[in-house]
């Protein structure tokens, strides 16, 4: 502790001060809630709602509603909020972290908040490290929110949408951290309202806010999955362009020609514009792909893959040049910057360009699954509208807390003093001495049957031990941190006397570990690391599980010279001192020197991660800002609101963007290529062409002011054509679900390939973080106008008969955290049929000589 914080104290005692008045006036009014009847109790909650309802605020109720829980838990629980327990619910309510040691009840005291944010009615999101802690906590915490007549779900990886649904619109929800991540994703993937499972992200309270806000926040939540766009369109496509003819448009506009209805005369099968990079189909065109595809009318919306696929295609072989716009290496396309001439490693061609000349080229078409949706776990948690967490260590990662996540750490004091002995590190030379004395040490501790806990970091020494005590022929327990209830049990009894438990240092997490009154007598639970975690957090958290509420117990870390941390960080110096000090085999030595420059190197590794964490977090920041934009638009299709304003909007763009390229602000209306403008607009847009005569005299504005004027009436005309409103409107809404999703999915893997080849730009002297966020910026752009083109085109090409279904662009196939989550085991669908049962066909034979001859 700094001078400063003596003379004037530390941050966590200051706000405290602040604290301790409300606390005094929750602890006053408990005899008051005694005297209430259970009936009387439960209707608190009622009373509180309405008073919400006309003038009074949370902060306002909130001691008698901390009152009315504390009271509540006494009665369900028989277990009483402590004065601490009090500070951390009113912390939590805060929008704070609240740091309290292990075994301090933290669990009890998210009752407290959840139960009092719980009566806006708007839900609380309650968030664990694990299922097991999940649907522990929701039956046992529970009991206290029914009591006073609040819901309680909880959401299991096992679940169904039905299921979650119902978890979700509890008053209260326990929820693990991926599983609240991927229910988000997915409700934005859904194509109906009633598919999506969560409500809005109001209040948050994260247990072991450390390890779901920091440790796994390193590694973003992805699903993936098999689009139906498969490899082999590309590859189909890339046949059929071969084979199609390029031709020309040619002929002069008059008022004759527009009169006649006479269009501009195309040839071949396909036209080329070099200036703007584009491409559109003939007549002639379009009847070749639909007899090459046995489809009826491209221009349909179950169509519109072919129809993109098939332009990229000829695109790729009219207008993307090898070893000009790309080269070809090791089987893979490399973009050439235009400007440069260098190789742009990890840039791909956006939309599904790079696939098309990947085909061209005969090299792998990547893509063959890809991802869906993602989002970091920062960008995740500050979504919430107020979020909070609790742990017993999170003091020393407070800098990342307050400025990724807004939130400081409150020290909160121990209920008792902390009676637990942390020893000096006991530093060895080599790895082999340090695990000898760790057994000798557990040898020790047992033979006067004190229970011993080692902390391992990895599952190979966690085994390196246990086959060590075996020769001993000491009893033990080995666990790895898989996270389920045997495993939980098995924790909770590591400090009954004579246990000895090898975990690695996350196994059994959340878990309170009790003591029996012979393992008090022979000195409580002895803790044993044997190597200090790059993180100090990790070893503190190891230390903490001993010396619960008062409780005796003592804590000491074994190091060797050879161990990871050591041999990265300053072994040489210290091996020095070894040396000079004529240290012999198997000797400990203990020194304050050591142990203080253990702790260097873990805050250098600390900083090292917290900026590996900023810099995923300010990468993902530029597809965080896109993705709003993206799932609020699918938001307001899925509400069912009206979009003919929003297709009129891309109708505007579509025609600005358009004139802006084929029309230069400063040409002269004589000097205008009509041709080319009315062969761009009118692939998308069937309307009427403009002649020299209709833009006489004419500035670029007023050309754009009569273009949109007949393109509203052509889409007009196109409304007219449904006899029901509803219908077309349904139609907008299904061909926009489709189009955003499908260009959304492809920009997702687009800016995921610009991510990894990025860094490639320091070589330049150029900031790779600059360079994403520009790049990323103007990939994002030409993603919105593929929309508006796509939308517009479809739209206008839409038939009558057209049914108006809307379907999910692409199959999930899984995430990135399956493998980390329990699943229940699979149940047979049928009883299963022995040999000797009666055959299930009803032949009345026996299975084995019927229908299991073969089997």
């Amino acid at each position: 502790m700094g001078l400063l914080q003596k003379i004037f104290g530390t941050h966590s005692e200051n706000e405290l001060k602040r604290i301790y008045p409300i606390v005094d006036e929750i602890e006053a009014l408990g005899p008051q809630m005694e005297q209430l009847s259970d009936e009387e109790l439960k209707n608190k909650t009622q009373e509180f709602k309405s008073r919400l309802k006309d003038t009074e605020t949370l902060d306002d109720i909130l001691p008698e509603a901390f009152a009315v829980v504390r009271e509540a838990a006494g009665r369900t629980l028989g277990m009483k909020h402590y004065r601490v327990q009090l500070i951390g619910g009113i912390i939590l309510h805060q929008g704070r972290i609240s740091e309290m040691k292990t075994g301090e009840g933290k669990t009890l005291v998210s009752t407290l908040p959840a139960y009092l944010n719980a009566l806006t009615g708007e839900g609380v999101h309650i968030v664990t490290v694990n299922d097991y802690l999940a649907k522990r906590d929701a039956e046992w915490m529970g009991q206290v929110h029914e009591f006073l007549g609040l819901t309680v779900g909880v959401v299991l990886n096992s679940m169904d949408n039905d299921e979650r649904r119902a978890a979700y619109n509890c008053d209260i929800t326990y929820v693990t951290n991926n599983e609240l991540g991927f229910d988000y994703l997915r409700d934005n993937m859904v194509i109906y309202k009633e598919q999506l499972v969560q409500r809005g992200l109001k209040y948050a309270i994260i247990d072991e806010v450390d390890s779901v806000l920091i440790d796994e926040a390193r590694t973003p939540l992805i699903i993936s999955g098999q689009s139906d766009k498969s490899t082999k369109l590309y590859e189909a496509c890339d046949i059929l362009a071969r084979q199609l003819e390029k031709g020309e448009a040619s002929g002069e506009f008059s008022k004759m020609n527009a009169i006649m209805g006479e269009d501009i005369e195309e040839t071949g099968d396909f036209i080329v514009n070099e200036k703007e990079k584009n491409i559109n189909l003939t007549e002639d065109g379009v009847k070749k792909v639909e007899k090459f595809f046995h489809i009826e009318n491209l221009a349909d919306p179950e169509n519109l893959e072919i129809q993109h696929n098939i332009i990229l295609a000829l695109r790729a072989h009219n207008l993307m040049f090898r070893d000009q716009d790309y080269v070809v290496k090791d089987d893979e396309v490399l973009i050439v910057d235009e400007f440069t001439g260098r190789i742009m490693p990890g840039r791909r061609y956006s939309d599904g360009l790079h696939q098309a000349i990947e085909a061209k080229e005969h090299v792998k078409v990547k893509r063959e699954s890809k991802t869906l949706a993602t989002i970091t776990f920062q960008n995740l948690f500050n979504k919430f509208e107020k979020k909070a967490g609790m742990t017993g260590t999170a003091l020393t990662e407070e800098k990342e807390f307050r400025e990724i996540y807004g939130m400081d750490v409150i020290e909160i004091p121990t209920n008792r003093p902390v009676a637990r002995k942390d020893l000096e590190d006991a530093v060895y030379k080599t790895k082999k001495e340090k695990f000898n004395a760790v057994c000798d040490e557990i040898e020790k501790a047992h033979a006067n049957h004190q229970p011993v806990l080692v902390g391992t970091i990895t599952i190979e020494t966690s085994e390196l031990l246990s086959s060590m005590l075996k020769r001993r022929g000491i009893k033990h327990n080995v666990l790895n941190a898989k996270y389920h209830e045997l495993e939980a049990e098995i924790v909770a009894q590591a400090g009954i006397h004579d246990a000895v438990t090898i975990a690695t240092n996350m196994a059994g997490r959340g878990t309170d570990i009790k003591l029996d009154d012979e393992s008090r007598e022979a000195g409580g639970l002895k803790i044993i690391g044997t190597e200090r975690h790059e993180s100090r957090r990790i070893d503190n958290q190891l230390r903490g599980r001993s010396g619960r509420q008062g409780d005796p117990g003592e804590s000491r870390f074994y190091i060797s010279l050879e161990d990871d941390l050591m041999r990265l960080f300053g072994s040489e110096r210290l091996m020095q001192v070894f040396e000079t000090l004529g240290v012999e085999e198997g000797e400990q030595i203990e020194h304050k020197m050591l142990s203080s420059a253990i702790e260097k190197a873990q805050q250098k590794i600390e900083s090292n991660n917290f900026a590996i964490r900023k810099n995923l977090l300010e990468y993902d920041q530029v597809m965080n800002e896109q993705r709003e934009i993206i799932y609020e638009e699918r938001r307001r299709v899925l509400d069912g609101e009206n979009m003919r304003d929003s297709i009129f909007h891309m109708i505007n763009d579509y025609i600005e963007n358009t004139v802006d390229a084929e029309v230069s602000v400063d040409q002269d209306y004589e000097d205008w290529d009509l041709i080319e403008l009315n062969r761009v607009i009118g692939a998308v847009i069937p309307m009427a062409p403009v002649t020299p005569d209709d833009v006489k005299g004419m500035g670029q504005k007023e050309l754009k002011h009569l273009l949109k004027e007949r393109a509203a009436k052509a889409y007009e005309a196109k409304e007219a054509e449904f006899p029901e409103p509803e219908h077309i409107r349904e139609l907008e809404r299904v061909v926009l679900l489709k189009v955003i999703d499908a260009k959304w999915m492809d920009h997702i893997d687009d800016m995921d390939q610009l991510r990894q080849g990025i860094g490639l730009q320091a070589y330049g002297n150029r900031d790779p973080k600059i360079e994403y966020k520009m790049l990323g910026y103007d990939m994002f752009g030409e993603m919105t106008q593929a929309i508006t083109e796509t939308t517009v085109r479809t739209l206008m090409h839409v038939r009558i008969e057209q049914k108006a279904e809307r379907e999910q662009v692409a199959k999930v196939t899984g995430t990135n955290k399956d493998d980390t989550a329990l699943r229940e085991p699979k149940k047979r669908e049928n009883k299963k049929v022995y040999p000797n049962d009666p055959c299930p066909c009803g032949s009345g034979k026996k299975y084995k000589q019927c229908c299991g001859r073969n089997k």
